[in-house]
Formats: C-alpha cells, structure tokens, sequence
C-alpha cells in the first residue's frame, strides 16, 4: 500500500502544478522588425505595438516611427502648443521645444472665432499657451516647461529620427469658404461684353426706293 503523501508535500506539488500551467498559458508571440515571429514566456517590451504587428488590424499607432525612450512620453503626455502672430514668448516656446526634439502639435489662434474657443478651452487670455497631458502652462518660462516635461519622462536631448516631419501649425477653428449670396451676384453690373450682346443693332440705311425716294426711315 503506497504510503500517503504528508500535507506539506502535497501543497508543493500542487503549486509547482499550478506554476507549470500558468507558464504554459503565458505564451506570447512576438512579430519582429524583420517580420520574424519567436515564440516567448516574456511579454514584449511594447505590448500595444506587438499585439498591432500580431493582429495586423487597425490604422498605425500614433507617433509609430519615434523611438521608445520618446514614444512612450508622447503617447501618455502629449505637448500642444497655442500660439498667435507677432508674440516673441510663442517663438521662444516653439523654439525651446524644437531644439529639445519634443514633437508637439501647434494651433494658432488669430481670429475671433479662434480667440472665443481658445478662451472657452483653457479660460485663459493670453499667448503662448501650452499643455504637456493635462498640465497647462499659461505664458512661457523655459524654466517650468523644462520641469514639467523631464516630469513627463521626455528626454533631455533630441532622439528624434532623421526623416521626422514637424506637423505644420494649423487654426484652432477649421476656416470654411463662405458661398457667394446670390443676390449679390443678380445685383452684379454687366460685363462689357454683355453690354454689347445686349446693345440693339443700328439701323441700316437701305437708301432711296421707289417708295421713299428721299430714303427716309421712320
């Protein structure tokens, strides 16, 4: 008669069961740069961008082409900076951040419609304007952007990729063509060209005839 197993050993072996299930669920399959898929018990180092090249569905994440160091901080903190014409503190706050390599979506504000919507989404009256995630930064100080984006986990020096494109600025509001009033195109003067189809023609002189010897036209 085999010998019982004591408690102790018992709940050994039983979670040494348990381990060796959950390491044979825990099986990640990873597609490399090259197209290679391996087969690993460690998850990849960026789960979202695996799982996008594994599924191959769905449009390409945003900021895909910048490294990890900066992708991450982008993704989580994004930097959007308000900007107007003829402001020298908006250019320095553009500058600080191109020379530091953050990329950064910029808006500008310059006509009424910006200004109200400007001041409905950040109650604030004045320019340069940044947030980094849900932080705002009213005016410009290089000093407390400095502090909030190395707070973000950006890094210090430039790691963008040399082929990276800087998106243009755009209005805060989408401007759109207003169509032409119809009336004012009726109510428009002729062309000259116009005119002159419009221009009855002279008369013709058909001269004397044996009915109006002296050529009269009435």
């Amino acid at each position: 008669m085999p010998k019982p197993l004591s408690a102790p050993l018992l709940a050994s072996m039983l979670m040494a069961m348990a381990c060796s299930v959950a390491q044979a669920q825990a099986v990640y399959r990873i597609v490399g740069p090259d197209g290679k898929v391996t087969f690993s018990d460690r998850p990849p180092a960026d789960a979202s961008a695996q799982q996008a090249q594994t599924t191959g569905t769905g449009p390409a994440a945003p900021n895909a082409e910048l490294p990890l160091a900066l992708r991450q901080p982008a993704t989580r903190y994004p930097v959007t900076l308000y900007t107007g014409t003829d402001c020298a503190p908006c250019a320095s706050a553009r500058n600080m951040l191109v020379a530091r390599g953050i990329p950064f979506t910029e808006r500008t504000v310059t006509t009424n419609e910006d200004i109200d919507a400007f001041q409905r989404l950040s109650g604030a009256s004045s320019l340069p304007f940044g947030t980094i995630g849900k932080q705002q930064l009213a005016g410009f100080s290089d000093s407390e952007w400095t502090q909030y984006l190395d707070a973000a986990g950006y890094p210090k020096q430039s790691e963008l990729p040399p082929n990276y494109r800087r998106p243009a600025a755009t209005p805060l509001v989408a401007v759109s063509k207003a169509a032409t009033p119809a009336a004012a195109t009726a109510s428009a003067p002729p062309s000259r060209a116009q005119a002159q189809r419009q221009r009855p023609p002279a008369p013709v002189n058909e001269g004397p005839t044996p009915s109006n010897p002296a050529g009269i036209r009435f």
